[in-house]
């Protein structure tokens, strides 16, 4: 399979962007072909709704600038509708968790969480951080959230710590054989 194909699929799988120098590990290919896929991408993305972003050490999908009234639109649309129950949970798991990565997320829900905390990310009742590891990224609740919600930090949320145990001894069922 062509490695601009290649790329683009883990662009969109990852949803966040990716290093060039991971990329060439990755594919096990030189700069120059890393190079030419890149431009293959970028020329290919050129009549659809995504487009390349390129820096000087990384690359990632975004949506064209020409849909920006259209995605506007959509967000607006998603702000008025009610978080509902996984939103609700999604949230609860932030709260008392965070920061914590998607994965983490995903394992104590049992399902993907990434639509959930995009709807949360444009709300702005979480934001997205880099982990601190080089990969990844964790999320965390807004100070927004948290004046929202009358608490000056999440230690005084409501039954925080028997809460916080209660989660540690799920994860730790769940991750011991």
């Amino acid at each position: 399979m062509p490695l601009d194909i290649l790329i683009e699929g883990l662009l969109f799988y990852k949803s966040a962007p990716q290093k060039k120098a991971s990329l060439l590990k990755l594919y096990s290919v030189s700069e120059a072909d890393l190079h030419v896929a890149i431009k293959h991408l970028t020329e290919r993305l050129q009549t659809g709704a995504l487009r390349l972003v390129e820096t000087e050490t990384e690359i990632s999908l975004a949506t064209a600038p020409e849909l920006a009234p259209f995605i506007e639109q959509i967000r607006k649309a998603d702000i008025k509708n009610d978080i509902g129950k996984a939103g609700a949970e999604t949230l609860a798991i932030v709260l008392y968790r965070g920061p914590v990565s998607r994965s983490e997320i995903d394992r104590v829900r049992g399902v993907n969480s990434s639509f959930i905390l995009r709807n949360l990310l444009i709300r702005g009742l979480i934001e997205r951080n880099t982990n601190g590891k080089g990969s990844g990224y964790t999320f965390t609740v807004t100070p927004a959230l948290l004046s929202q919600l009358g608490v000056p930090s999440t230690n005084d949320l409501p039954e925080f710590a028997r809460i916080t145990d209660a989660l540690e001894q799920f994860e730790h069922q769940t991750t011991t054989p």
